[in-house]
C-alpha cells in the first residue's frame, strides 16, 4: 500500500492572517480543503480559478449566512502548496472575482515563484521523489 506524501503549506503575505479572520466554520472548511490539496487531491468546494491558464491556481469558495469567503492557492510547485490569498467577497453582483483581487493573486503568485526558486536553489525544498 503506497503512502501519500503530504506537501507543506507555504503562506504568502497576509493570507494566513486573513484566513484567521474568517468565521470558525469557514476556517475549518478551508483548512480541510487545503489539507486535501496537500494530499494532492481537490475538495468539492475547490475549482480552478479562471484566467490563470489551467488547473494550477485553485479557489475554495465557502458561503456562510449572506457572506462568501474565498481562499486561493497554487499547486504549481511539485513539493509545496502555496496559499496566495484569503478574502471575503464584498460585491453582491455576480460571482466574478473582482479585478483588484485577481491582480493581488497574480502578484502573490509571482512572489511564490520567487520564493520557491530561491528555496530550491538553497536546498530548502526537495522534489517529492527525493529522499
Amino acid at each position: 500500500m503506497s503512502q501519500c506524501k503530504i506537501k507543506p503549506l507555504v503562506w504568502v503575505a497576509s493570507s494566513k492572517k486573513d484566513l484567521k479572520n474568517f468565521p470558525e466554520e469557514v476556517q475549518r472548511n478551508v483548512g480541510y480543503a487545503l489539507f486535501r490539496a496537500q494530499e494532492g487531491k481537490i475538495h468539492i468546494h475547490a475549482k480552478p480559478l479562471k484566467g490563470f491558464g489551467g488547473n494550477s491556481v485553485v479557489e475554495i469558495v465557502e458561503n456562510e449566512e449572506s457572506s462568501t469567503y474565498r481562499a486561493v492557492y497554487t499547486v504549481k510547485f511539485e513539493s509545496a502548496v502555496y496559499v496566495l490569498h484569503a478574502f471575503q467577497k464584498k460585491s453582491h453582483k455576480g460571482i466574478k472575482t473582482p479585478q483588484h483581487e485577481i491582480d493581488l493573486i497574480k502578484q502573490r503568485l509571482k512572489e511564490a515563484l520567487d520564493h520557491y526558486s530561491r528555496s530550491k536553489k538553497e536546498g530548502l525544498i526537495r522534489r517529492t521523489h527525493e529522499k
